[in-house]
């Protein structure tokens, strides 16, 4: 891929990364809300919330996050080498 390419495909990768982060969170809240029936995902700190659903959010929220930015990059990329003929680094 030529430097200019490169260059170019930077702040494309940032506003990727910035909207996989904001799809992600979204889905990682519906996907809970549907799982736990609550609305809110409990922190590491919450006392009320035991072990066991504090570890299974943070593994789904983790799975989710990994996904969508996996399925984002892969699309920027794809997308890249249709416009400019070169898979970006």
């Amino acid at each position: 891929m030529s430097l200019m390419s490169k260059i170019a495909y930077k702040p494309v990768g940032i506003l990727l990364g910035v909207a996989a982060g904001a799809i992600a969170g979204y889905a990682f809240k519906e996907v809970w809300k549907a799982v736990s029936g609550d609305d809110d995902a409990p922190n590491a700190t919450d006392e009320d919330r035991g072990w066991g659903e504090i570890l299974a959010a943070a593994a789904l929220q983790g799975a989710i996050f990994a996904l969508v930015k996996a399925a984002v990059d892969r699309g920027g990329a794809t997308g890249v080498r249709k416009l400019t003929g070169e898979w970006p680094d």
